[in-house]
This record gives C-alpha cells, structure tokens and sequence, in this order.
C-alpha cells in the first residue's frame, strides 16, 4: 500500500514539472478570480457536515496564495460567501463566519502574506458580517496597506449587482453635493467607485470555478466581462497545483481579442 501511495506521489509530480514547463514561458494572466465551490459536496460526499468542508476550502487557499505567487500571479480574488449565502441556515452561516475569522486572524502573522507583500482587502458589504470579523478585517488590512507587490481580495459578503448599486449611489450622493456632474460619469468614474478601485488591475484575465458549476453567480459582473472562463469539474477541497496549472495553460491557448 505504501508503495503504491509513493508511486502515484511521484507520478503526480513528474506531471506537475510537465505542466510546469509547458507554461512556464507563457503568458500568464496578471489577475486571477477564483469561485471557491463544491466545499458542502465535498462535506456531504463523505458524510460530514458542511462545514466540514468549509474548513478544508479554507485550508486550501493557504495553499493557492503559495502556487498563484511562485507563477507570478500579481492579484488574486476569491469568492469566499455571497449576499445569497446568508440565506444558508443560521448554523452553517455562523460556522463560516467563525472560519473566516480563524483564517483572518491566522494571515495576520503569515509569512507568504508579508514575505510576498500582499496587500489584502475584502470586498463586499463588510458591514452585513459580525462585529469580531469586521474587526480581524480591518486589522489585516491596516497591517497590509502599504504593500503593493502582490494583492489579495477576499469577496465577503459580496454580490456582483450589490457592488454595482453601491457604486450607483455613491455616485449618486456626489452629485446631489455638487461634486460631481452626470455629464462627468463615464466608465473610469464608475470604475473608481467599485469595491477593486484600489487594485492597478480590477480585471480578472482569468476566472476559475470548481465543482463543474458553469456561472458567474454574480462575481465580479462588471470587472469580468473579457476575462477567461475556466470551469473544474472538482470540488474546492480537492483543488491542486495541477489543477491551477491546467487553468493557465488553456488560458494561455486563448486568443483574447477585446471585442477586436
């Protein structure tokens, strides 16, 4: 049996240098969106629950940060719990919460999140989450803001057509004061009222999503619109290295012409 686990280690890794060197040279995409999905199917699959399967998603982007950095990958975002989730029942809401909290604080001292320089960031409506977690928040993103090497954004709470409303309305109130006139606003206005105005590069070149789900689910709607999709027919959970490097090879195998 051991023997056997050994050799599939070592097949694995003979096709993960492959991989490697067949993208290596490549175009990588600066900008990476990732939909985390399949975290309760993967739980249910297996008989636990839910939020069983949270925790090893969770574990799993430690992980992503390390292989997104060593490929050059200068942003990364990922859609961790949408406005539609709190719909989930209070139990498997709280644990999530409680999980972000756990991974929030633990970033605080990681070394890839200060030895890379990350920048981090969530996005969303961070005033729906409880008061504990807006404060490991905001405390990772005080620690964090003066990097500018590498940027990570965590979309919490977050809803594509919610961003887009906030955006509306802060727009919105600008102009009632006068500081703005409608004849003003145009995309680069409205882009700098978007939850990414902080990044140098809101759009996402390539989106990843697992579980074999093929949707958006309101990600990143208006940032998205020329990235590459890439769907997995894998649970978040069971995500690797290999995996992610299959993404960038067919991105790279894109012909991407901007409406050209």
């Amino acid at each position: 049996m051991l023997r056997r686990i050994l050799e599939l280690i070592g097949i694995y890794r003979i096709y993960e240098k492959w991989l490697w060197k067949q993208i290596e040279k490549g175009n990588k995409p600066r900008h990476v969106g990732i939909i985390l999905d399949g975290n309760r199917r993967w739980a249910r699959s297996r008989g636990l629950p839910p939020w069983i399967g949270h925790e090893k998603g969770a574990q799993k982007v430690e992980n992503l940060l390390r292989w997104c950095y060593d490929a050059g990958i200068k942003t990364l975002t990922i859609y961790v719990f949408s406005t539609e989730n709190f719909m989930r029942t209070k139990e498997e809401v709280e644990e999530i919460m409680k999980l972000a909290q756990k991974y929030i604080e633990k970033a605080m001292n990681s070394k890839e999140i200060h030895e890379y320089e990350v920048r981090v960031k969530a996005i969303g409506r961070i005033e729906l989450l409880p008061p504990k977690l807006r404060e490991a928040i905001q405390k990772l993103e005080k620690a964090t803001e003066k990097y500018n090497k590498h940027y990570l954004n965590i979309a919490i709470a977050y809803g594509g057509r919610s961003e887009i409303i906030d955006a509306v309305k802060r727009i919105a109130e600008k102009v009632e004061k006068g500081l703005l006139h409608a004849n003003e606003i145009n995309e680069e206005i409205f882009e700098k009222h978007l939850y990414t105005s902080h990044l140098p590069n809101p759009y996402p070149d390539l989106i990843i999503r697992t579980s074999g789900e093929e949707r958006l689910s309101g990600f990143l709607l208006w940032q998205s619109a020329y990235s590459e999709l890439v769907f997995l027919d894998i649970y978040w959970p069971d995500f690797r290295k290999i995996d992610l490097w299959r993404a960038i090879r067919i991105f790279q195998k894109r012909e991407r012409r901007f409406g050209r």
